[in-house]
């Protein structure tokens, strides 16, 4: 494990290729940057000159109206160029923020689903959110405040050097090296704090959003009371480490005025020693009066500014470990497209575990013949799911191998080979959108009158019509206003949409009641008839059709034939099949 400070260097490294591509507006900031603090620094000089000119006894006021004519200019200088500077490197931070966020984005596109399934979706969406956020934060921090003051300190050092003598130099720098010093070290402190106000904040927005999610379930049971004493613990570790952490800033405020009072001090009695001494003149304890007074100014904002630096960087830490996760199935090095001619799908001798201690699948082996169906079936746990996971390739096989017209699926791309297969899964779970996009998901460039005919032949085109809004009816959070049959005619819809060379049914039919099954099942067959189909089945009443059946138990193939030739055998086939068979006659004795 890296340790802290390393994963910080890191993460600020990371934001280079972010703000690289900028070179042109890197250098005008920087020229804006320059001239804006020379001019700021030179405006106490300015001020000097006109106070050592001025005399009362003098009437003619043509030279110090000339400098006061030049230390307004100065000042425009200094806070014109300032906020040019400004809007200038704000298209980087902006374009910095956006390019981190999209990679974090897409690489999570990319994560197996083993990590998806580990993690929570709104914990993750927090991190990124705050990471993207701490990548504005950083830049804007780093470039418009702590490169500014540190700057204005060497050019105040150099003229203190080159105007009075190096005992105000060293005064001024010890007191900004102090200065920075406690700030750095006690903000160090306090980012512990800092660190645990995040994650307590990360966890209670995941849970809240898993809670509501789950909305129909915490009402089912009853556990409304249950929800918010969870969701109100996480807040309190969060409200008890922001009380910690807040307390501490009195001590950052404290060390920071001490240091600042005890260095403005020195500096002002050795400038009103050397008055008295008439070793400087009034013009020059003025300007040394406004050298520190414009060096206060933004030193009294460095403890914000680190302050929010690192929390810049703590917020990015999350982001950019998302970006270390190792994506579990990657493409082969310039793996080709698939080329799905035929349709025809092989799972040779495929054995899988997501654990070496549990075997899920164990030496499969069976063939689905372009155009024709084959089903697979078995009890509950047998692994049938695993098997359009592993040809979606959700997951990599742990022997053997699967092709697709001889081609096996790990050695083309992961985009190819996704296109050229359709699946209804067992869940349809669809976007909080209208249901114009959700049926366009399967082929965002479809046009209108194709999206139109995937509804027709999923016969949803006429409900559809009938809704008031029509295809821009919202379909609600994982599209909760529409019923089981009428999601799965969406999804049907979809998949139909995507024209693939393969479908597959993943216990399509398994939520809905027996009269809407046999609908939705008799129009299921009717877009298989010609299309390369597997369907992983519970019920077996819905797949006495298939051209073939392969029976699963405890992860090995058991059986495989038709549906008479499985009844003839007498086996595991038949036995699921009678005890199906019975369990509606009980239930109707009942």
């Amino acid at each position: 494990m890296p340790t802290q400070p390393k994963r910080e260097r890191r993460a600020i490294a990371i934001l280079w290729p972010y703000v690289r591509h900028y070179p042109g507006r890197m250098l005008a900031a920087a020229t804006l940057l320059v001239i804006a603090k020379v001019a700021t620094v030179w405006v106490p000089v300015a001020f000097k000159d006109i106070v050592d000119r001025l005399d009362p006894r003098i009437a003619v006021l043509t030279v110090p109206l000339a400098l006061i004519a030049v230390y307004g200019v100065l000042r425009l200088i200094g806070a014109l160029f300032g906020q040019l500077r400004d809007t200038v490197f704000e298209r980087v931070s902006q374009r910095a923020m956006r390019a981190s966020g999209l990679d974090a984005f897409r690489h999570l596109h990319e994560l197996s689903l083993r990590f998806h399934l580990d993690r929570h979706t709104g914990g993750i969406g927090r991190d990124i959110s705050r990471g993207t956020r701490g990548v504005y934060n950083l830049l804007g921090w780093v470039v418009f405040n702590i490169v500014p003051t540190l700057f204005e300190i060497l050019v105040v050092i150099a003229l203190l050097l080159r105007r009075l003598d190096w005992r105000y130099a060293v005064a001024t720098l010890v007191t900004m090296i102090l200065y920075i010093g406690a700030t750095i070290w006690i903000t160090e402190w306090r980012t512990a704090g800092v660190r645990t106000m995040n994650e307590a904040e990360s966890l209670a927005n995941a849970r809240a959003i898993d809670s509501l999610l789950n909305y129909e379930t915490v009402k089912y049971f009853g556990n409304e009371a249950f929800e918010a004493e969870r969701y109100d613990a996480d807040l309190r570790r969060y409200e008890d480490a922001a009380v910690k952490t807040e307390s501490s800033l009195a001590v950052l405020n404290g060390a920071q005025a001490l240091v600042i009072a005890v260095g403005l001090t020195v500096v002002m009695a050795m400038a009103a020693a050397g008055v008295v001494a008439h070793k400087l003149s009034v013009g020059d304890i003025v300007m040394v009066n406004g050298w520190l007074l414009q060096l206060a100014i933004p030193l009294n904002m460095l403890g914000f500014t680190w302050r929010q630096i690192k929390q810049g960087v703590i917020d990015m830490e999350h982001m950019f470990a998302l970006l270390d996760e190792h994506a579990e199935v990657q493409d082969a090095p310039h793996a080709p497209s698939l080329v799905a001619r035929r349709g025809e799908v092989r799972f040779e001798h495929v054995s899988f575990h997501y654990n070496p201690d549990r075997a899920i699948l164990d030496d499969i082996d069976f063939t689905v013949p372009p155009g024709r169906t084959v089903a697979v079936v078995g009890a509950t746990g047998a692994g049938k799911s695993t098997l359009s996971r592993l040809l979606f390739r959700f997951y990599d096989v742990t022997h053997g191998r699967i092709t697709i017209d001889g081609q096996d699926i790990r050695e083309v791309s992961q985009t190819s080979l996704r296109a050229a297969i359709g699946i209804v899964p067992q869940d349809t779970v669809l976007f909080n959108d209208t249901i114009y996009y959700n049926i366009a998901y399967g082929r965002t460039s479809a046009s209108r009158e194709e999206i139109e005919a995937a509804a027709r032949a999923a016969h949803i085109h006429d409900f559809v019509l009938s809704l008031p809004q029509g295809y821009a009816t919202t379909v609600g959070e994982r599209g909760l206003k529409l019923s089981g049959g009428e999601k799965q005619r969406v999804a049907i819809a979809r998949a139909l949409l995507k024209k693939p060379a393969i479908l597959v049914f993943d216990e399509a039919t398994s939520a809905l009641d027996t009269r809407t099954e046999k609908i939705i099942q008799a129009e299921l067959a009717e877009i298989a008839r010609g299309r390369t189909t597997l369907i992983v089945a519970h019920r077996l009443s819905t797949i006495v059709d298939a051209d073939r059946i392969v029976v699963l138990d405890h992860g090995r193939i058991v059986e495989s034939g038709s549906h008479a030739e499985l009844l003839a055998q007498h086996g595991h086939y038949a036995a699921l099949w009678a005890l199906q068979a019975r369990q509606p006659q009980e239930a109707a004795a009942v």
